[in-house]
């Protein structure tokens, strides 16, 4: 199982809170795993992308609850999770029915926060599952990570940082840390598509120990 992309949380029919991430990731780990044989489920938001291999099978959502129920449903099926997604923090307490008007000069929209996927699903994760989660940092990237790693009980956290030119949103390549709870590995700058394939290495490795 693997997420990719943003989520979308509704404010009103027409306007929404998201994030600039591009799925690009994610899909090029979908499209990795599928060429060594993996049968996967991609629980993708939306993006402008689409899977070609056809060991990948696609389930569409927009929103974090979307995506989360979605999971919820694949995950005892599935050996491997991977949460490659940047689902929002927060959505909207209240969605407009209709779109809304320009009336005053601010406006104020109440947030409330978003079930975390990987935490919630970390709680019934059995031992033989394997679960990797990605931490998209700007500052104290390592201690950020680590904190991840344990309150989400990933086995691997993918670290990288928008600190580093060429890596995060929207770019072509990436500069990735794959992290264990005693042990870091880190990796050049590569184009996604390499960087994808050196983490299904080293999840390869894991699985097969």
């Amino acid at each position: 199982m693997l997420t990719a992309g943003p989520t979308q949380e509704a404010i009103d029919p027409v306007r929404f809170i998201s994030n600039h991430s591009s799925g690009k990731m994610g899909y090029a780990l979908a499209e990795c795993l599928a060429e060594e044989g993996a049968l996967v489920l991609l629980v993708a938001g939306p993006t402008a992308l689409q899977a070609q291999h056809r060991n990948i099978t696609t389930f569409p959502v927009v929103s974090a609850e979307q995506m989360y129920e979605q999971c919820l449903q694949l995950a005892a099926q599935t050996n491997i999770w991977i949460f490659a997604a940047a689902v929002a923090d927060y959505r909207p307490k209240v969605v407009a029915d209709k779109k809304i008007k320009k009336k005053e000069a601010t406006l104020t929209i109440e947030l409330v926060k978003n079930v975390d996927i990987a935490a919630a699903l970390g709680k019934f994760k059995k031992p033989e599952q394997l679960s990797v989660g990605f931490a998209l940092e700007t500052d104290q990237e390592t201690e950020n990570a680590q904190a991840k790693l344990l309150k989400k009980n990933f086995d691997l956290i993918i670290l990288n940082s928008l600190n580093d030119s060429g890596a995060g949103f929207r770019h072509d390549t990436n500069k990735i840390s794959i992290m264990e709870k005693e042990k870091i590995v880190n990796f050049e700058l590569k184009p996604k598509l390499e960087v994808a394939r050196d983490i299904v290495r080293y999840i390869g490795e894991k699985v097969h120990v």
